[in-house]
């Protein structure tokens, strides 16, 4: 009995059938309305993305019929996009008419006279140039070939300045302390102190040291020198 009347109770004041389907056709009319809705953007935005490809392209040959200028036709001579065997010019010849020859920067040259002579540092120290843009920071890498360490480079090219004893010296100095001086010199550079003597009168009083094979308290072996054949009388049987 309770399951029949709750039946009849949903039906009758909960659920309503029509108003179920009157909910549903909403659902779908609505549905059908963002459907038109998306496909209206989805054109609109193709046909933008067409007509930005278009100006781009048209772009993209615009600069490319003023960069290729050149290649206009002259009342001599035809162009390559001006074929005598075609009926029409081709249409890359017309855009050249109408653009104008792509024009080139100049660069502004900076003249190396612009310094003076007194900016110029004493001969003590490097020469500095003052640059206008600094240069880029060299890579931790070595470059490829047989280059010399930047370090080993730079050493070598600001080494200080070694003057010789006549230039060191001063000019009021006697000539005395100069020749002191190039002694003292000679005298630190020098390995050794033994006097070269090249003549035969030198080695006269040098004594000879014989080989250690041919000197000894035994005096030296016969075998070799006296006899060839070596022989033992202890060993023989007789005396014949």
């Amino acid at each position: 009995i309770q399951k029949r009347w709750r039946g009849y109770y949903v039906r009758k004041y909960i659920h309503n059938y029509y108003a179920l389907k009157k909910y549903l056709e909403a659902i779908s009319v609505n549905n059908e309305i963002v459907r038109n809705e998306l496909q209206e953007y989805a054109e609109m935005k193709e046909n933008e993305d067409k007509r930005k490809d278009l100006e781009k392209k048209e772009k993209e040959k615009k600069y490319q019929a003023r960069k290729m200028h050149y290649l206009l036709s002259t009342e001599q001579i035809a162009g390559i996009y001006n074929s005598p065997f075609r009926k029409s010019p081709d249409p890359m010849e017309l855009l050249l008419r109408k653009s104008k020859p792509l024009s080139h920067r100049r660069q502004q040259i900076k003249s190396p006279f612009a310094y003076e002579l007194h900016d110029w540092p004493t001969c003590r120290r490097p020469p500095t140039f003052s640059t206008a843009q600094l240069l880029p920071p060299i890579g931790g890498q070595k470059p490829q070939g047989p280059f010399r360490d930047t370090a080993e480079v730079l050493r070598q090219r600001y080494k200080p300045l070694e003057p010789t004893l006549r230039v060191a010296a001063s000019i009021n100095s006697p000539l005395e302390k100069a020749r002191e001086e190039m002694k003292k010199e000679e005298w630190r550079n020098r390995i050794h102190d033994n006097e070269f003597l090249p003549f035969s009168l030198y080695h006269k009083n040098e004594k000879y040291d014989p080989s250690l094979r041919r000197s000894g308290k035994y005096g030296q072996e016969t075998y070799g020198i006296k006899h060839f054949r070596e022989v033992q009388p202890k060993k023989w049987v007789t005396d014949k």
